[in-house]
């Protein structure tokens, strides 16, 4: 079995097929997709998608490019009162986006910080983006995540092999996209090659970043199966066993997605 650790189904692009969707991906072995939240303003709509199927979860957070127009929202208290949802697995995703600037920084430090906080409180691993930002998500992690207990994920790693180290260090996974199967990404795939097998989960991120050999298409959770492969290839292992060890990753990381689908699920 795979788990797709990050897509986004609750968007228009998904609407008129979800349920197609849905089973694709269970034909494909997929069998755990994550939901991930940009808009605490619209957790009922992620929500509704995870209790509509028993393999979907999901997440709770804002993007940071929505950091301003959602702190309203987004508070430490209101956060984790919505975390208390039996499907909701993770905070995020969450973190810095440097390179679009779509919300001020001071407001995306702000609100990343209020995640942050919030996995504290509730024992839930942060989901962090983090895009031209790498030294100063880094440094809120250490801050926030001192002698905290903080853990998480670097979804869609596509950094240095010194982001990759310092986030190891820090207690995180790195989640792979399928940017790891495009042409110009050999930097990336020396990376990939050096994390731990124990330290790594696969996503797609859903409807974005379309794997080999379907560029060009929406992504789609069942395509999480080519990320993997390249993964495996990267690795040197068979992708079976890419896909048990992730798998086991993820339920390690995220005990509430144990008492979903049960002990079995990790075993």
């Amino acid at each position: 079995m795979l788990v797709d650790s990050h897509c986004h189904l609750d968007f228009p692009d998904f609407a008129p097929d979800m349920d197609a969707v849905v089973d694709r991906a269970r034909e494909a072995g997929v069998g755990v997709l994550v939901s991930i939240c940009t808009h605490v303003s619209r957790f009922l709509e992620v929500r509704a998608v995870a209790e509509r199927y028993p393999e979907v979860l999901c997440s709770l957070g804002v993007h940071p490019h929505h950091a301003s127009e959602e702190l309203e929202f987004a508070t430490v208290d209101g956060l984790v009162a919505l975390a208390g949802h039996p499907k909701v697995i993770g905070l995020g995703e969450t973190g810095l986006d440097f390179f679009y600037n779509h919300s001020p920084r001071a407001q995306q430090e702000e609100s990343f910080r209020r995640h942050l906080r919030a996995c504290v409180a509730t024992g839930l691993p942060a989901i962090v983006h983090s895009r031209d930002a790498d030294d100063e998500t880094l440094a809120i992690l250490a801050e926030e995540g001192a002698g905290q207990g903080l853990t998480g994920i670097i979804h869609c790693f596509s950094g240095s092999a010194v982001m990759a180290e310092r986030a190891l260090a820090l207690g995180f996974l790195l989640s792979i996209s399928g940017i790891v199967t495009f042409k110009k990404a050999e930097a990336l795939r020396d990376v990939v090659a050096t994390v731990p097998l124990d330290r790594l989960l696969v996503e797609t991120d859903a409807p974005y970043l379309t794997p080999n050999p379907h560029r060009g298409r929406r992504n789609e959770p069942a395509y999480v199966v080519h990320t993997a492969e390249a993964v495996a290839r990267i690795k040197g292992v068979d992708p079976a066993v890419l896909a048990d060890s992730t798998t086991r990753n993820f339920f390690r990381l995220f005990p509430k997605a144990q008492a979903v689908f049960g002990p079995a699920s990790c075993a």
